[in-house]
């Protein structure tokens, strides 16, 4: 047997034969030496001149953004609703707060805006934050964006988390169309007002709402919207214990009796679509009036139960009231 293997065909660094490897590279794509490398990401930092509202975390730490990791550093002025968290909150980012700080909450946003006008006017960067989500959502915010349009000084967002978006897409109910309403009156007859005139809203609501009086509201809503309403109690978003309960408003009262825990966003779906029959509460209205009643206190009387507006039983009566004299 000839065991020269001169004639053979010789293997590359891998002991496949140099023909194959030849085969199995022409296979490969070629690299992509024209392609450019990714571009460097913009600078996060805020902008001199111009107040950034920067939203931070409304519960778990990790859902800070880069950008507002980079504004703690970099900002030249820092308006913090409470500066204990703000530091609190830069040790858990492990970043280092570079700027100069200042309270500025709803007891001080009036007297301290002007102060943060003046500052972007003379060049600085000015970061606003809240101690949970976007400033000007339930927290101080709306009345220094209002004056720094009215005084043309620039004004942006680092947009984050919101309780209000991320309780409205945990609900399981309707997001295309919802309102905000934050919180309700503490007082029980205003609360009672406030939520009487939202009985016949059509659009999902979203409630922030302390946890001592949840269950109170909770009650409420049933009086008000009818205990078989949906809803969704989130609490504690993106937090350890994050819970969401969707339910009737009754339900829910029932299951808060004893009490709940941590921060809480109430999510109520919007009223159904009224069926109004006018014209027999026209009839009634025109009935009540034929007894010496006025015509417009007799449809202001008849409307609760027909599920119209006093105004649409009116006229509704004096139309009916009209083709029957004709």
């Amino acid at each position: 047997m000839n065991n020269d293997m001169s004639d053979a065909t010789p293997a590359d660094d891998s002991g496949a034969p140099a023909a194959e490897a030849d085969r199995t590279a022409e296979t490969r794509p070629a690299a992509p030496e024209d392609v450019a490398p990714p571009a460097p990401s913009v600078d996060a930092a805020p902008r001199p001149g111009t107040i950034t509202l920067a939203a931070t975390p409304i519960g778990n730490v990790a859902d800070a953004s880069p950008r507002l990791r980079r504004a703690l550093e970099c900002a030249d002025l820092i308006a913090a609703e409470d500066t204990r968290r703000l530091f609190a909150l830069a040790r858990r980012l492990g970043v280092s707060v570079g700027g100069r700080v200042v309270a500025f909450h709803e007891h001080n946003e009036a007297s301290r805006a002007p102060e943060l006008l003046a500052a972007a006017r003379a060049g600085s960067a000015v970061l606003v934050v809240s101690d949970a989500g976007m400033p000007g959502i339930s927290d101080p915010g709306y009345r220094l964006v209002v004056a720094a349009v009215d005084a043309d000084v620039p004004v942006t967002a680092a947009p984050g988390p919101s309780a209000v978006l991320t309780a409205l897409v945990l609900s399981g109910l309707a997001t295309d169309r919802f309102t905000f309403e934050g919180f309700l009156p503490r007082k029980a007859g205003e609360r009672v007002r406030a939520l009487t005139a939202l009985a016949d809203e059509p659009r999902t609501m979203v409630f922030l709402e302390s946890p001592r009086r949840t269950h109170e509201t909770l009650r409420a809503m049933g009086q008000a919207f009818g205990a078989d309403r949906r809803a969704a109690l989130c609490r504690e978003l993106t937090k350890t214990h994050e819970e969401v309960q969707r339910a009737t408003l009754g339900e829910l009262a029932d299951a808060t009796a004893d009490g709940v825990l941590g921060e809480v966003v109430l999510v109520v779906a919007g009223a159904p679509a009224r069926v109004v029959d006018l014209q027999q509460a026209a009839a009634e209205a025109l009935a009540l009036a034929d007894s010496g009643m006025r015509l417009k206190a007799a449809a202001a009387e008849v409307a609760p139960r027909a599920g119209a507006r006093p105004n649409e039983v009116y006229r509704a009566a004096l139309a009916r009231r009209d083709a029957d004299d004709a």
